[in-house]
Parts: C-alpha cells; structure tokens; sequence
C-alpha cells in the first residue's frame, strides 16, 4: 500500500485555512508515479490574506511581539522549532523522499541541517542585541552617531523543489530571527515538508501571523506574491528565467530582492591527483540529489594526459551507484522529481547526440526500473563549447566533459558561461588550487571536493546565477535594514546662520 501524505489546507495567521476557490493540486510520488494525497491550490486572493496576516503580526503591539522585540525572545522559537524538526526527524525525511524522490539516507541528512540551521539563526538573533547601536567613528566630537539593524518588514519567500525543506529554512530561519515576518511560497512539485513545518511552528505557539505558508502554482501564487505592494522584500531560489520575472515585478516598487539562481559549475581536475578519490568527488558533485542541484558541477574539464583512464574510473564509479526506490536501503540516486522533469532531461540528451556528442555512459531509464521518472547517471563526452549540453542548466544527472592541456585553457573553460554560482578545483599543487580559486568566476568554490555545504558559510552566485547571499551573517543581513543615527552633543549653537537675536 503507498504512502500518504497529511492531508494540509494553507497555512495563515497561525491556522489551517481551506484556500478560497477550494482548489487542490495532486501530489505524486516520482518513484512509483502513484498519487499520494493532494495539496491545496491558493491563488493572489490567499496571498493577499496571508501579506495582511504578516503585516499585522509585523506591527502588533507596536512591534513588540515581534519584530521589535529582543532577538533573545526571537531565538526562543527558532530553538522550539528546531527541537521539533529533529524529534519528527525519521518522518520528516519519508515524507521529503516520497515527494520529491531524494534517496532517505540524503533527506535524514538535509532534516539534520534544517534543524542545524534554525539553531545557528537562533544564536545569530541574540548576538543582534548586543550589536545595536554600534558606534560609529566620526572626524567631528560635536557629534555621535551609532547604527541600528532593524527588520525589512513583511517578506516573501519563494523555494524550489530540489530541496524542500532545507531551501525554505535557508529562507525562514534568518527572516525570523531578524524580526521579519514573511509568507513562504513552497515548489507545487514538492510542498510536503514545508506544510508540516507549518504544524511545527503552530505547536511550538509561534506568533499568528510570523509565518504564514501558501502552497499553489508559481502563476497562481507565486507571482502575486512577488508583485504584491505590501511586501517589503523578496527572495527566491529557482530558474534564472523566473527569477528575471521577479526581479521585474519587484522592479515597479523598487523593492529588494536576493536571487539564487541556476548555475553550470565547472570542476576542473589536473593531472596529479588520486584517479579515484577525484571520480568520486566528480560523480558527487554531479549525481547527488539525482543531478538537481543548482551549484551541481556539471561541466567536468579534465587534463587531456590524464582523461581517458580518467573517464575509464569515472564510469566504473558511476555503474556502482545504487538507483532505486528513495526508501529501499542503500539508495543513492532516485527518480527526478516529475515527468516534466524526465522529459526535459530526456531531450537535453537526445539533442546532445543530434548534435554529434558522445553518450560515454548512461543516458536512459535503468532496465530494472519500469516505473518511475529514474534516469541513469549520464556522462557526455566530445562536446563543443557550442553545443547546448555545455551551455544550458540541465538539472538532472547529466555531466558533459571536455579536456584541457595548460592551465590558463581550464581557466578560460571554466569561465566561459552565463552562469557564477559554484567550481571545484582538484589538484595535490595547493599553490595552482589557490590561483584557480581566485581566477574563477564563481560565487563559490571548493578545492579537491564538490558540494559540501555549512549554514555558517555564505551561499550565492555571480553573474546569472543571481546576487545577494544566504546562509552565515550573511544570510542574516539580508532581512536587515541600517539604519544611522546622528546626534549632535555640543552645548554650543550650530553658528551657521548670524542669530536673529544678534541682529
């Protein structure tokens, strides 16, 4: 019998709520393609609701209830929160892989960090106390000044489906503990975790209203979210081409937004390392989360002396990985996430070999799988810089390669796309690593692994990968706003203007 999923309405000002045009979306399990519950389908006017529901949780008592109350009573609830996620840990996880298809063992791992996460933001909201009114130091004693660091207001909040849970705590967790309040808009493709998030923070008694949750239709839902005039600030994780969309409708009131957008991470890999340690390291960076990671280092640039017994351990790595159903022990590659998905995926490969590409290994659904949208770890190889397999976001497990022969040539390879969000380098010559590291064009880098990835390190991309970053203090201030303070402490008259008493 398939697993069900809790039957949740949306989530408003601290209650359960059945969405106004009582519409529901059909949550299907990518690994058995069986429909296992539903979610409810809000549109602008549930939007609508949940924003008045922020805002007024925003400015109840003057703020004191939250946003201007002490980071202290903040962290509170962050701490409460995070106590609940790790006690519903083993379930959490079921949940997150029947939705989305990561492998259990990968989805136990991403409910730690999301518990790990609120935690850090919990300790990030009480040190704010002690940093309000930071002095500044002025060339003029007539006058003092200090900063306050005080919330944006309502925000809204807009995740992807890779990682549900973990993506929307990267968001949450921060926005709270700087006093915001916010409306969390979840993937229609995988909302199950986020709505039981919802049920935590209704059990730990956070304030009506902090956070509210509308699952629905990015048109439906999302986009009103972005374009609604009371929200002060907008972040999201997705496609750079929905996130083009929202950067212009928050462009018409001039509103703030922090974007982390897809990537086509290059990982560079020299001739003098370990064959095996880098394959692996190669096939992770590429194949974790079943190839749907934005950062994922899909572009492998290997040196030509090194390539083909290279690749030859590559695929002998990549054979070795375990695809299968999500909840069947040992699993470390599942479905993708959806049909659509599956399709797209499929086409990136086939137009790969129509435009005269090598299929090295993979490329099609595994034999002992006939149901499910499984695709096999795929390897491309005699690519073109032309070719769209080297140009585009695939977000599937797909890695095109190419070699190089100097190190100025990686360079200029791992350099040459649209796209700055993540690079690995993989070298035993930690002098190269460091000049490579400083060369690539890439908001993050990692020398001799791919992917790891801590709340205390800052997150984000460059060129269209997006801009602002999450996670660390940084992530902190992007719900911030600075505010200066200037006093004027001289007991004597300004003296610009001659007195009209002198006169």
């Amino acid at each position: 019998m398939a697993t069900t999923i809790p039957n949740r309405q949306l989530f408003i000002d601290g209650a359960w709520r059945e969405p106004v045009l009582k519409k529901r979306i059909p949550v299907v399990n990518p690994a058995t393609e069986q429909i296992i519950g539903d979610i409810a389908a809000g549109t602008a006017e549930d939007v609508g609701l949940a924003v008045e529901a922020a805002r007024r949780a925003f400015t109840r008592n003057k703020g004191k209830d939250w946003s201007s109350a002490s980071g202290a009573v903040r962290a509170k609830y962050l701490r409460a929160i995070a106590a609940k996620v790790t006690e519903r840990k083993s379930e959490l996880a079921k949940f997150e892989a029947i939705d989305c298809g990561k492998p259990l063992d990968e989805a136990a791992w991403d409910i730690d960090d999301v518990a790990g996460c609120f935690e850090y933001y919990a300790d990030l909201a009480e040190g704010l106390d002690a940093k309000q009114k930071a002095p500044i130091s002025l060339p003029m004693e007539a006058f003092k000044s200090y900063v306050l660091k005080e919330p944006l207001g309502v925000v809204g909040l807009i995740t992807p489906w890779n990682y549900p849970l973990l993506m929307a705590t990267w968001k949450v967790a921060p926005a709270l503990a700087a006093g915001c309040t916010a409306v969390l808009k979840p993937s229609e493709l995988a909302s199950v975790t986020c709505l039981e998030l919802a049920e935590i923070c209704r059990e730990v008694g956070l304030p009506s209203g902090v956070l509210n949750i509308i699952t629905g239709l990015g048109p439906e839902a999302g986009a009103p979210l972005a374009a609604h005039p009371n929200v002060d600030k907008i972040a999201f994780t997705g496609s750079s081409v929905t996130g083009s969309k929202i950067m212009t409708a928050a462009a018409q009131m001039v509103k703030p937004v922090s974007l982390e957008l897809g990537g086509k991470s290059p990982i560079v890999v020299f001739e003098d390392i370990d064959l095996d340690k880098a394959a692996e390291w190669t096939a992770f960076g590429c194949f974790w989360t079943n190839g749907q990671i934005c950062s994922a280092t899909s572009r492998l640039i290997v040196h030509e002396k090194i390539a083909e017994e290279f690749l030859d351990k590559l695929v002998k790595w990549c054979k070795n990985i375990k695809i299968s159903d999500p909840l069947e022990e040992g699993c470390r590659m599942g479905p993708v996430v959806s049909g659509g998905q599956y399709e797209k995926i499929c086409k990136f490969i086939s137009t790969a070999k129509s435009e005269g590409a090598t299929i090295l290994c993979g490329g099609a659904r595994p034999k002992h799988l006939t149901k499910g949208y499984f695709i096999e770890p795929t390897i491309i190889t005699n690519v073109t810089n032309s070719m769209q397999i080297w140009r585009e976001e695939v977000f599937g497990p797909v890695l095109c390669v190419k070699t190089f022969s100097t190190e100025d040539e990686a360079i200029e390879l791992a350099n040459n796309t649209h796209y700055g969000l993540g690079a690995a380098v993989i070298s035993n010559d930690l002098e190269r690593c460091d000049r490579v590291s400083k060369a690539f064009q890439a908001g993050i880098v990692w020398i001799n692994c791919s992917q790891p990835c801590f709340c205390q390190a800052p997150w984000g991309g460059n060129k269209r990968s997006g801009f602002g970053r999450e996670l660390g203090e940084w992530g902190l201030d992007n719900y911030l706003s600075v505010k200066q303070v200037t006093r004027y402490v001289s007991d004597e008259p300004w003296g610009w203007y001659q007195s009209p008493s002198k006169l």
